[in-house]
């Protein structure tokens, strides 16, 4: 380990926070734009670096909300680009080659271009004047944040979500190599956080839970009535179209109501690489009428869809490759607007989505995930008088308001950030 350069120890009241992402904005992390959000209104100083140019067609508004300015680190299209970003960073930075060194273990099992764009974000936190680095998942931004904060002494936490822990194509001597580094590691979920733990359990005192938030004066909650027999049962389910997502169980689990009797519409926004095999199953179901693929919609319009809903649907699998959702944003969305949800049991869901008891309502049905016929006959309580959907959701939003309250969890995460005394550069070796 090696001591900070003593020109990195910020003056007091000047500490300045960076944001490490893989790309900025993206349209489906609205959780990261909601944290710095809250962050800045709390009076924190932050910066945006973002690793890729975004691809997204469509934004959020209240990514224009967001005052942080956003970087966008080059990508070495060639070695000489590399080559010039370390010949600076020998020039400017102490102690380089010695602290460059220690790190060979983990830049070795690094693209050569995170551990360049490593290197550019040191030289940055120079001039920007940061005092702590904060990376969203645990893959390149944590590799990117992991290099540079290696080289300057400046501390680094992470947040963990899914993929980057549960995809079979995790690094796991890489991700040891980050988590370690790390001054703390976020976890979203107690799930998560045993899930760390299980064979890291040296990372005890660093590993915190710090669930994703939302902002609750966006989400007005209102009281839902009772089932209405009348017309059809209106189900609206929210993502990307991907395998984890479970959005073909929707689908299957529409057909067999159907052909049981019961009426419902179904709506689904997202698009994504399932969105063609969606398509074919639901015509192939002959339920063109009463399955809409909505593609992508905006905030807004998702708050419109969650108004128009009697319930939400969240049939999230583990995938093939082991990928798996943390805690789909939309849940806890549709829990604070007062709209009854029905979620599988994967990961840290069970922990927002929790069944009735006999003391109590729940705040929300949940049934084990690829089951199609749980799901069926979850959708079909919902649509029954004898549901207590007023209870359910007061549950809900109360359980939102507790713990998913971005003020709160923002707090939380601040005060993890809080420049140590003699900060250092944490290298596995």
């Amino acid at each position: 380990m090696s001591p900070a350069d003593p020109s990195h120890h910020p003056a007091p009241g000047a500490e300045r926070t960076g944001y490490v992402v893989k790309v900025y904005p993206r349209f489906s992390e609205t959780f990261v734009v909601t944290e710095l959000l809250a962050r800045e209104a709390a009076g924190e100083q932050l910066a945006v670096y973002a690793l890729r140019p975004t691809t997204d067609a469509r934004f959020h508004p209240q990514i224009a909300r967001v005052a942080a300015p956003v970087s966008h680190l080059p990508r070495p299209a060639k070695l000489t680009e590399g080559w010039a970003v370390l010949a600076r960073a020998q020039a400017e930075l102490p102690s380089f080659a010695e602290r460059f060194a220690r790190l060979l273990p983990a830049t070795a099992r690094m693209d050569a271009s995170d551990v360049v764009q490593g290197v550019d974000l040191a030289l940055r936190v120079r001039a920007d004047g940061l005092t702590h680095l904060h990376a969203h998942f645990a893959n390149a931004a944590a590799r990117v944040a992991h290099v540079a904060s290696a080289l300057t002494g400046i501390p680094y936490t992470v947040t963990t979500h899914a993929k980057d822990l549960f995809h079979a194509d995790v690094d796991q001597r890489l991700l040891d190599h980050l988590l370690d580094g790390a001054a703390h590691v976020v976890a979203i979920s107690d799930y998560n956080r045993r899930f760390l733990l299980r064979d890291r359990p040296h990372l005890a005192d660093r590993v915190v839970l710090v669930r994703n938030g939302l902002d609750l004066t966006q989400f007005r909650y209102t009281a839902p009535g009772p089932a209405d027999p009348t017309r059809p049962l209106r189900v609206a389910a929210v993502g990307r179209l991907v395998e984890k997502k479970g959005f073909a169980l929707l689908v299957d689990a529409a057909a067999r109501l159907s052909a049981e009797g019961l009426h419902l519409q179904v709506r689904i926004a997202g698009d994504g690489e399932l969105r063609d095999d969606l398509a074919l199953a639901v015509a192939a179901a002959g339920l063109a009428d009463s399955v809409q693929l909505l593609g992508p919609r905006s905030q807004d319009e998702i708050r419109e869809l969650l108004a128009w809903a009697d319930v939400l649907a969240a049939p999230c699998v583990v995938g093939a490759d082991g990928n798996a959702d943390g805690l789909p944003t939309v849940l806890l969305e549709a829990m604070a607007c007062g709209v009854p949800v029905i979620a599988s049991d994967v990961t840290g869901i069970p922990e927002a989505v929790r069944p009735a008891t006999a003391a109590a309502p729940g705040t929300g049905l949940l049934v084990p995930a690829g089951d199609v016929a749980a799901l069926a006959a979850a959708l079909r309580t919902t649509a029954e008088p004898r549901f207590d959907r007023a209870g359910t959701a007061r549950c809900a939003r109360a359980l939102v308001e507790a713990e998913y309250d971005t003020v709160r969890q923002s707090r939380l995460l601040a005060a993890l950030q809080r420049p140590a005394a003699e900060p250092v550069a944490k290298v596995a070796s």
